[in-house]
């Protein structure tokens, strides 16, 4: 096991280290929990990016979500110019950038200048999905229809891989168009693209297209094994990929108490379910959540919520981890610590560390 491991050259297979059943990486929401701030969140975001590189965590990725009052990520390539100023070595992107709410030029524009800041470790991971609800997405994207985009994705992506490669065809509109920082200035690197989902849409679009896939089980559990299985059935090799390769992102919490554990991981059920209701806010606190009251339904639904989440003290997480790894065939796992306050969050990368004998600084 390596004291201090060096960045694998392969921009998406990661190393496992200690006793871990894949790569370990870290997912980050940059949650903000009720009586704190943003500023907090994104220090403690730097804080897990330090701790996930020096034990040994593979990549650390932050997601988009928009008009959501309990999270700091509306902005992930701002929190990653931020996050790529303090680490040397830990793969850092997307997970993911919601390529409907944007222009592909604007894109390449800010990965490329990422890819510049932190030469051969940015992940640039897209989805289709707003991140967010109806009325936000018409105002990210300044029309009546927030699935127009989403219809649109393989044409959009299309036109952002030519813009990151630049290599438009001549004739083509924007051949003369380039993407700065990036290739046309003599940039040999570029992001590692990645394709993000919650169902079979985006798992048949990576398999065919031979890209790395990511699945959001943290939220969509019940999708897992078939979209893991449609990606590798329809999976072409690929100059980036000879086999397949998946990852699923997984909500995990550990803490030295079981009790506690759950306690913790409460709040972002309620969390959840306001979100679902219509009622977003802040993370709230335990105390909050515990005294939640709670209707039937609602405790249905909370129940069936925590039933995806991995809590519970560092042998419990390890033993939930490793049935899951082994479940899916996931080739890597990317955790999502979600609690209401940041030192448990990092607390929790702690202990599944030690759990699995990652390495020390």
């Amino acid at each position: 096991m390596d004291a201090n491991p060096t960045p694998t050259p392969d921009p998406v297979r990661g190393r496992t280290h200690g006793s871990a059943p894949t790569p370990l990486s870290v997912l980050d929401l940059a949650t903000v929990g009720a009586g704190s701030t943003p500023t907090a969140s994104l220090r403690t975001s730097v804080e897990i990016a330090r701790l996930a590189e020096s034990r040994g965590f593979h990549r650390y990725w932050v997601a988009e979500h928009h008009s959501m009052p309990g999270v700091a990520s509306s902005s992930p390539a701002v929190i990653l110019a931020h996050l790529a100023a303090h680490t040397d070595r830990i793969r850092l992107g997307s997970g993911g950038v919601m390529l409907p709410n944007h222009a592909p030029l604007v894109i390449a524009e800010q990965f490329g200048t990422l890819e510049a800041m932190a030469p051969g470790r940015v992940d640039l991971g897209l989805g289709r999905a707003p991140g967010t609800d109806g009325a936000t997405a018409a105002a990210l994207r300044r029309g009546d229809n927030p699935h127009e985009g989403a219809d649109e994705f393989p044409r959009q992506l299309a036109e952002l891989t030519r813009f990151l490669e630049d290599d438009f065809p001549d004739g083509h509109p924007y051949s003369r168009i380039h993407a700065v920082p990036g290739p046309v200035q003599g940039h040999s690197n570029t992001p590692q693209v990645w394709l993000l989902g919650s169902s079979g849409f985006s798992a048949r679009l990576a398999g065919t297209l031979g890209l790395p896939f990511a699945f959001a089980h943290h939220f969509s559990a019940q999708n897992t094994i078939p979209a893991l299985d449609l990606y590798r059935e329809s999976f072409r090799p690929s100059a980036v990929l000879a086999e397949p390769y998946a990852v699923i992102g997984v909500s995990a919490l550990a803490t030295e108490d079981e009790a506690e554990a759950r306690r913790q991981v409460l709040t972002g059920a309620l969390n959840m379910l306001r979100l679902r209701t219509g009622r977003p806010g802040l993370i709230p606190t335990p105390e909050e959540a515990e005294k939640y009251p709670f209707s039937s339904l609602e405790r249905e639904f909370v129940d069936s919520w925590l039933a995806n989440v991995v809590h519970g003290t560092p042998d419990a997480v390890r033993t939930g981890l490793n049935d899951l790894a082994k479940r899916t065939g996931a080739d890597e796992l990317m955790l999502t610590a979600n609690a209401h306050g940041g030192d448990v969050r990092v607390r929790s990368y702690q202990l599944i560390a030690d759990a699995y004998g990652l390495p020390t600084p």
